[in-house]
């Protein structure tokens, strides 16, 4: 296919959507002027993800980029989520236009497809605008969700000691330690949560070995309370069309917030842990289901992009 507005294409920009442990949960069908969302289930995390939230959340934010790509080459007709209740992997449908035409409205953030990023490290100690945060929180509203913004001391403390807290949990779990292990690929794999392809085997024997969420707890504590901004995104219900419209959110909240020259990582964990999940929720204005804690700020330097599947592998054609 030539163009930069074909299906294809149009996948190649979804597929830089975020995910967790870079697992990339994703299969895309196109034909004609359809190209349908499907989970791969292949590739869940059935210990910190025992329900496929993350996994379909995952798939949401694959899905708001495949649309603001359509909508910036001028082919976004429609959007069907979940289009057939009895078809559990096919999450959403979305129809083209035949023809590319004029960007159409909610395209502004194409551009920040390609330069996102998830960033680990400390931030630089700069303010995130107010007005940047209302842009975002604009962002999670049109796409069916609600983003809390945390950036008073005392607040951003109780949370940090609420990740700390899951991370001791996790950590202490064999099973939760053997399929982080399982995710840790060298960066030629194209997913994955990347590490030296030389030292792979000793870090794989190390985390499934050793407790270390002690060191962890201590030092994710420290990124969460030193960040400028703890933000919470969440939905009313916690349902999968609930998941979609997280995962929907949260991309355009990325984008918005990557538009401003912010960037952010994901601290999940008081999330993924059941127990936490409700003191978390404890700690919001918002009432509903906390769905995804992440952290914002400015990069104080380069990250480099996660690496990717080959299309061929996520992409299916006629």
């Amino acid at each position: 296919m030539a163009g930069k507005h074909t299906a294809l294409e149009l996948v190649r920009y979804a597929i830089l959507a975020p995910s967790s442990h870079n697992t990339q949960p994703w299969i895309f069908r196109a034909a004609g002027e359809v190209v349908e969302l499907h989970a791969d289930r292949r590739r869940a995390l059935p210990v910190s993800d025992p329900l496929d939230r993350e996994l379909t959340i995952s798939c949401g934010c694959a899905l708001m980029n495949l649309v603001v790509a359509a909508r910036h080459f001028g082919r976004f007709r429609d959007l069907q989520v979940l289009p057939e209740i009895v078809h559990q992997d096919l999450l959403a449908r979305v129809r083209l236009f035949a023809a590319a035409g004029d960007p159409q409205p909610g395209s502004d953030l194409f551009d920040a497809i390609r330069t996102r990023r998830t960033y680990r490290k400390r931030f630089a100690a700069r303010k995130v605008p107010a007005a940047a945060l209302k842009a975002m929180a604009i962002a999670a509203q049109a796409g069916g969700a609600w983003l809390e913004t945390v950036v008073g001391a005392k607040e951003k403390r109780e949370i940090a000691a609420l990740i700390a807290e899951a991370d001791r949990m996790q950590w202490a779990d064999p099973s939760w330690r053997r399929e982080l292990a399982q995710w840790m690929h060298p960066r030629r794999s194209g997913d994955g949560l990347v590490i030296a392809g030389l030292t792979a085997p000793l870090t794989h024997a190390i985390v499934r070995s050793f407790d270390r969420g002690g060191g962890v707890a201590a030092r994710d504590r420290e990124l969460a309370d030193g960040s400028p901004v703890l933000a919470v995104l969440g939905t009313e219900r916690d349902r999968p069309r609930d998941w979609i419209a997280a995962g929907e959110a949260l991309q355009a909240v990325l984008l918005t917030a990557q538009a401003h020259g912010l960037q952010a990582s994901f601290m999940n964990q008081p999330i993924q842990v059941a127990a936490l999940r409700p003191r978390l929720q404890s700690l919001l204005a918002h009432a509903g289901q906390p769905q995804l804690l992440i952290r914002l700020g400015h990069p104080a330097e380069v990250a480099p992009a996660t690496p990717r599947r080959p299309l061929a592998e996520v992409l299916e054609t006629p």
